[in-house]
């Protein structure tokens, strides 16, 4: 689905405000927190990190408990429907990084019971190495025909209680499922040893890491630490520099936002001066008026048109067939002067589908729902002895079927279509973020060549302004951290913009030549690719010698500006999706040129489609 976020400032008197902000920050967020604080004592929490997800229901549960008590008492019922989805929904993040966390750590301490220097190997079977090394040869043979040797190896070396084979299998593993062809050094096994063992204790801290606290807004949490520090001394020094941590921690500004599931608990208007205005389910007649730029403006006019379309045709239209999705309200630090109902403003933040944009389009989406409800009715039709509840199930089934048929009048725009032989490849490198190449896959042709400097076009001097802040505000950190101060110096938002920028370049450049889809490289394989890519560099320019391309690559690593490649592929995927351009993903090969990388992933992308 292409869905997008937009945001607005919302304005209001000031007692309108102040209700606001009250019965934000001093109900709803510590209501919040609470939820979040109750749930991490519950006597099943080590078996939800287990299974990765908390209980159905149980979060609803313990609000309904909580919200006849004070201080959380008093609120609306979207509030409350808002904290419960807000708490299920940081749990289960939490949770699941808690299960991915825990099963690398399984593989990681397996890793390092199977991993033996050769020595070591010999002693525990009582054989030569070149016995080790004849029987590996023979297991290589034997799976020569396996799609996944390392995986099959794993799986044998579980099985065997031969303490030969087990010793030829970790031989394999350690050695890249290969028989090398010079012997191992003791102090390349220990460094490699030391670099598993580092990585053991690495995700032991990551899930002993805290837990969700929520947002201290009245600073009670690090008041009550700097008692405790006055009491008593850190028992470890784990324990001091989670103390450290905690007091340096920038301190939560705004309260939690509160979520609208459905676009049906808003109400769009016009004031008196033709300005767009909202109410906003559970705050009675609270009326906000609608203040944005005019890239935006069309999307909340198409809020209030499909609204009024609605009414005007007595509910004889879907909401389903809204541009509007769903929407979040709340707080964004502006000032630090005032109240904080004044220095901070209000905003609202709107996910839509803007494939409703136009006719044809919202045909498209359309047909998915009601084929959708046709499945269901037609699931359910085939029962026989419904119950009641069932049989209004049904009528209100076809009647939402009816109504999906019935669809919204909007514009004609002419649906992009692409060759699907014609793709758009971005790799991504340190030394350029996006290098693009545009590649006919039946006739092998690189049809054209885009830099990272041709992309950005005559907006290249921001990258430039960029990298100068960012080294700025690392050094600005770096010096804030050896003095022990609050880290203040953040960012400006260049970094988004030229993402924005070159997201935008290269759709285009897939229109203009016709592209079915664009390729994207695999997060999960681009930091070894960047590291090789250093690795690479650091040869050819010291070669021959080891210490010196290592501290020429750490060097460079400093030296380079980083990028948020995640926040560049969520660009260019949300723009493509604007125009339904099909997004692949595919890993990076080999450091080379990054153009070149660039069209062998368009390749491989092409490909790999023809595998059944």
């Amino acid at each position: 689905m292409s869905i997008i976020t937009i945001h607005c400032n919302l304005t209001a008197p000031e007692s309108t405000r102040k209700q606001l902000w009250e019965l934000m920050a001093q109900k709803n967020t510590p209501l919040i927190n609470e939820l979040l604080r109750l749930l991490a004592v519950q006597d099943d929490f080590e078996v939800w990190c287990q299974q990765g997800y908390p209980p159905a229901g149980l979060v609803k549960r313990l609000c309904d408990q909580l919200k006849t008590q004070d201080p959380f008492k008093g609120q609306p019922s979207r509030f409350y429907s808002s904290a419960i989805s807000q708490v299920e929904y940081t749990y289960k993040s939490y949770l699941r990084l808690q299960r991915q966390l825990r099963q690398r750590l399984q593989g990681q301490e397996r890793w390092l019971e199977i991993l033996k220097s050769d020595a070591q190997l010999s002693e525990l079977t009582g054989v030569s190495l070149e016995t080790i090394q004849n029987k590996a040869q023979q297991i290589l043979t034997q799976l020569s025909s396996s799609s996944n040797l390392r995986q099959q190896l794993f799986t044998d070396y579980d099985k065997t209680t031969s303490p030969l084979k087990q010793a030829a299998i970790s031989y394999l593993l350690k050695n890249g499922c290969r028989i090398p062809q010079k012997s191992e050094t003791p102090e390349k096994f220990k460094l490699r040893l030391g670099k598993a063992q580092h990585k053991v204790k690495q995700l032991r801290e990551q899930i002993n890491a805290n837990l969700p606290l929520g947002r201290d807004l009245n600073d009670h949490h690090r008041l009550a630490l700097l008692e405790l520090m006055d009491k008593a001394v850190p028992e470890t020094n784990t324990q001091a520099k989670s103390w450290q941590d905690q007091l340096l921690k920038d301190k939560a500004s705004v309260p939690y936002a509160i979520t609208y599931g459905t676009n049906e608990d808003l109400s769009w208007g016009k004031n008196d001066k033709g300005r767009l205005t909202v109410k906003l389910s559970g705050l009675g007649e609270m009326t906000f008026n609608i203040y944005c730029d005019q890239r935006q403006l069309k999307w909340f006019k198409r809020f209030y048109e499909d609204q009024q379309t609605k009414r005007k045709s007595k509910n004889q239209h879907s909401s389903a067939l809204f541009t509007l999705r769903s929407a979040m309200l709340g707080w964004r630090q502006h000032g630090d002067k005032g109240n904080p109902w004044n220095r901070n403003r209000l905003t609202f933040f709107c996910s839509l589908e803007t494939r409703l944009w136009s006719q044809e389009g919202t045909e498209i989406v359309r047909q998915e729902k009601a084929t959708e409800v046709a499945k269901v009715l037609t699931s359910m039709q085939e029962k026989s002895n419904l119950s009641p509840n069932q049989q209004a199930f049904i009528k209100r089934k076809e009647s939402t079927l009816a109504r999906l048929n019935n669809p919204f009048p909007r514009p004609s725009k002419k649906v992009y279509q692409g060759l699907s032989n014609v793709l758009v490849a971005v790799s991504m490198t340190l030394s350029a973020p996006a290098t693009v190449a545009v590649v006919d896959a039946t006739t092998q042709q690189v049809i054209a060549k885009h830099s990272f400097k041709q992309l950005l076009g005559k907006d290249y001097p921001l990258y430039n302004r960029q990298q100068k802040q960012k080294q700025k505000l690392a050094h600005g950190r770096k010096q804030a951290q050896v003095r022990h101060q609050t880290i203040q110096a953040k960012e400006l938002e260049l970094g988004q913009q030229i993402d924005r920028i070159i997201a935008k370049s290269i759709v285009n450049l897939a229109m203009s030549y016709k592209a079915g889809s664009i390729v994207l490289p695999a997060l999960t394989a681009i930091r070894s690719s960047l590291q090789a890519e250093v690795n690479a560099k650091a040869e050819a320019k010291i070669p021959g010698c080891l210490e010196a391309q290592k501290a020429y690559a750490k060097q460079y690593r400093t030296s380079v500006n980083s990028w948020s490649y995640g926040r560049l592929q969520n660009c260019i995927a949300g723009k493509a999706s604007q125009h339904e351009i099909e997004i692949e993903y595919i890993e990076l090969p080999a450091y080379k040129d990054p153009s070149i990388m660039a069209e062998e992933m368009a390749f491989t992308a092409y490909k790999q489609r023809q595998v059944p």
